[in-house]
């Protein structure tokens, strides 16, 4: 009788694994696909990532012991993170707590991905980009039609005459977009012919995303982002035909890029509007409180104040705004060890890609649009605030992810496949 109850017992536990399992698998798309909808908080993506972590847990989902690192670096940062907030002066104590614990939950949603991803690099890969191209192509359909007076409501998608579609502003929208752009030139450049066509519509729409979203450090990013993503795979992946290919693919774009922001810019509001965001520096830049001025004088407090000042406080002092520059905001914000933990999360980050791209795999073709948006994406901390961009910590989770999947296999081009 016991050892009937027993295999009954063991029965149900494995089906309500399963259950789990299968729950997890339909709402992380819905998650991933949320991440493009942030008008309000907490958004779609922090009530779904809450089901979508229950059925994980539910579910067993396995832990690989090569993001132990990315754990280790979220749990030193906790403690000195709150502590922090202890030594706030302007602001109340819920604030804070809330600030701060929107972090941690970003980081867990990174340390979620990278153990998802790490079981089955290739599947699950393919499932967070259809449900991340998608999201881009509708955010930047929006942005753009709203940007063109084209939908009802459309002061609703704008920010100071610029896109941000379901965003807060403008500089989050366009950078929202990059690494499902990266995905799809990768795609066309080592794709197959039949597939060019839509996964250049695709691209298209999400570029003049970015283009009307008229962030500087979007144009940058996506720039520099195709630059690494074509010439990584022209030296590691791309065999001699493909590399032809590659460079007639290289010669139309360039054409294609500069015949398009050609026809945007005989719109006359978006030439002036172009004009205007295309200085490479702003009068907000510049002067004792612009945002060159604000860091240096932030680097001084940060030193002054090794348990940091807390979240929400620098912008009530001597200027009426963020450092926007997340290296700086860090240390504030989290004090010398809480910003250090997370600094150096960024760097193992950076050095995990980076080895992991020396390891012949197909899982480099995982790795390479990760890194190639990653690297500009820390580039662009040093001129703005991205501790809170939901999408910093799925790509943080990705890399993580497909480099603890690599099983260091050396097969050939015939045995590789495109997420």
């Amino acid at each position: 009788m016991s050892i009937q109850t027993t295999f009954v017992g063991e029965n149900i536990r494995v089906s309500g694994s399963a259950l789990a399992h299968r729950l997890m698998m339909m709402l992380v798309p819905v998650w991933i696909a949320g991440g493009a909808l942030v008008m309000f908080e907490p958004s779609p993506y922090e009530l779904v990532f809450v089901a979508v972590f229950a059925c994980a847990m539910l579910a067993g989902m396995p832990i690989s012991r090569r993001t132990n690192t990315y754990l280790m670096a979220t749990l030193l940062f906790i403690p000195p993170a709150f502590v922090a907030i202890l030594q706030m002066q302007y602001s109340t104590l819920s604030k804070g707590l809330i600030f701060t614990t929107v972090t941690v939950f970003l980081l867990i949603t990174g340390y979620f991905v990278a153990n998802f991803v790490a079981e089955k690099p290739f599947e699950r890969m393919r499932l967070i980009n259809k449900a991340y191209i998608f999201a881009a192509v509708f955010a930047a359909l929006i942005g753009t039609l709203a940007y063109l007076g084209l939908i009802p409501g459309k002061d609703l998608f704008l920010r100071y005459g610029r896109a941000k579609a379901f965003f807060k502003d403008p500089n989050v929208f366009g950078p929202f977009l990059v690494l499902p752009a990266a995905y799809l030139w990768q795609r066309i450049l080592l794709g197959d012919y039949r597939k060019m066509a839509m996964n250049a519509l695709w691209l298209g729409i999400i570029c003049v995303g970015v283009f009307v979203s008229f962030s500087r450090g979007a144009w940058g990013h996506l720039l520099l982002t195709f630059i690494i993503v074509y010439l990584l795979n022209f030296l590691l992946e791309a065999t001699p035909r493909e590399r032809i290919k590659m460079i007639g693919l290289a010669a139309v774009g360039i054409f294609a890029l500069v015949l398009g922001i050609l026809g945007l810019l005989m719109i006359p509001q978006v030439a002036d509007l172009f004009l205007q965001r295309a200085s490479l520096v702003q009068s907000y830049d510049g002067g004792e409180t612009g945002r060159f001025g604000r860091q240096a004088w932030g680097y001084a407090l940060a030193l002054n104040n090794p348990l940091g000042i807390g979240p929400w406080q620098f912008d009530q002092m001597l200027v009426l705004e963020q450092p926007h520059n997340t290296y700086l905001k860090v240390f504030l914000d989290y004090g010398w060890l809480g910003g250090g933990a997370f600094v150096w999360l960024i760097l193992m980050t950076l050095r995990r890609a980076v080895v992991s791209m020396a390891i012949p795999s197909p899982n480099r073709l995982l790795m390479i649009p990760a890194f190639a948006t990653f690297l500009p994406l820390i580039l662009e901390a040093a001129i703005i605030d991205i501790d809170h961009w939901r999408h910093l910590f799925l790509v943080m989770g990705i890399i993580w992810g497909v480099s603890a999947g690599y099983d260091v296999y050396k097969g050939g081009q015939n045995d590789r496949r495109l997420p």
